[in-house]
């Protein structure tokens, strides 16, 4: 039978260092791998996620009962939450939202974000502890967000890429949705890569395997490296082609390198590498993370523009991938019509 305490105390946290991993992830689980602890902290403790940034920490800890200690007492319920000053990493495109505040002479920022900083990843955002009721634990977040956002005069509180039960809920409880789409890949048991092909149209079947034959009469090896195993050298190239992406339009890459090689060290069962290789030199390398059932393919970067390099090492190596590891799907980011074509199929988020 669910509890349901008269009381509610909440909390709002300026570092995840005051809950530790364990009272977190003991609320979160470890299975997505971008609301586990190590992840969170990781881009708090490299400054990824910070004022300068405009990703201030403001996490929610619920616990129960009139009176708590943060540090002493298990909460109940946890969220992710920052206060923003941009919309950068976010991956919603608010642009015009901010511009309509400030055509009307108000502040859109700051404003409160409820997501996994940088990932446009669909997963649980509201995380509450077994036997407790979560429609009601969800109310006092809500209650709680926005009297918070109130007293700070804060413009609004978004909740990102929740999963479709949390979608369905919020909107319940009064919370505007507004729907998007992605592009995600589904392994519907196929055998080998030329099994995945046999589901799809001639069309489609000619045109993949006229890239790949393409990729692989260029010369390009791959190599895939699963996390605890990726070296220096890996590290160094990947984040020099991290960085080239985001270059090209003038940008900074909002991660450091120092946080890449924290995620490794900290959850490397949920992290492995593919390098595109090129009579032995790396041109191309793509970062993944996974979990039981699901693979993400999140950052990638090349020395040098190859024709179709791009498709082959962020989708056709990861459908690879997923097939040889039994993995049922495969979210490979934000945006792209052109995925369809390669497989992928649309879904709202």
């Amino acid at each position: 039978m669910a509890q349901n305490p008269k009381t509610y105390t909440v909390h709002f946290l300026e570092s995840l260092t005051l809950l530790g991993a364990n009272k977190w992830n003991g609320l979160t689980g470890i299975e997505n791998p971008f609301t586990r602890y190590e992840f969170l902290h990781e881009l708090e403790r490299t400054g990824c996620t910070s004022k300068t940034s405009g990703w201030q920490p403001f996490h929610v800890a619920v616990y129960a009962g009139s009176e708590a200690s943060v540090l002493s007492d298990q909460p109940i319920a946890v969220m992710p939450l920052y206060l923003k000053t941009n919309s950068w990493g976010e991956y919603v495109f608010d642009w015009s939202w901010a511009n309509a505040y400030q055509s009307h002479g108000l502040d859109y920022y700051p404003k409160l974000v409820t997501a996994a900083p940088f990932t446009p990843s669909q997963g649980k955002r509201i995380f509450v502890a077994a036997g407790h009721e979560q429609r009601a634990v969800t109310e006092v977040i809500i209650k709680n967000v926005q009297e918070k956002a109130k007293s700070m005069r804060v413009s609004s509180w978004h909740v990102l890429f929740p999963d479709p039960d949390q979608h369905e809920q919020l909107s319940a409880l009064g919370l505007m949705p507004r729907i998007a789409t992605q592009f995600h890949w589904f392994n519907k048991g196929y055998e080998s890569f030329d099994h995945f092909l046999e589901a799809l149209n001639s069309r489609k079947r000619k045109s993949i395997r006229k890239e790949r034959r393409n990729v692989q009469e260029q010369g390009f090896q791959f190599k895939v490296t699963e996390g605890a195993d990726i070296s220096e050298a890996q590290w160094a190239d990947f984040y020099l082609f991290y960085q080239s992406t985001y270059l090209v339009r003038g940008m900074q890459g909002y991660l450091k390198s120092s946080f890449f090689r924290g995620v490794a060290e900290s959850m490397p069962e949920q992290i492995f590498m593919i390098n595109a290789e090129l009579e032995g030199n790396t041109i191309a390398a793509a970062l993944f993370f996974k979990n039981t059932d699901k693979l993400f393919g999140r950052y990638w970067g090349c020395r040098a523009d190859y024709q179709f390099l791009h498709f082959e090492t962020c989708y056709y190596q990861g459908q690879d991938y997923a097939i040889a590891n039994g993995i049922k799907s495969f979210d490979s980011g934000a945006q792209g019509e052109h995925k369809i074509p390669r497989g992928f199929e649309p879904i709202e988020t």
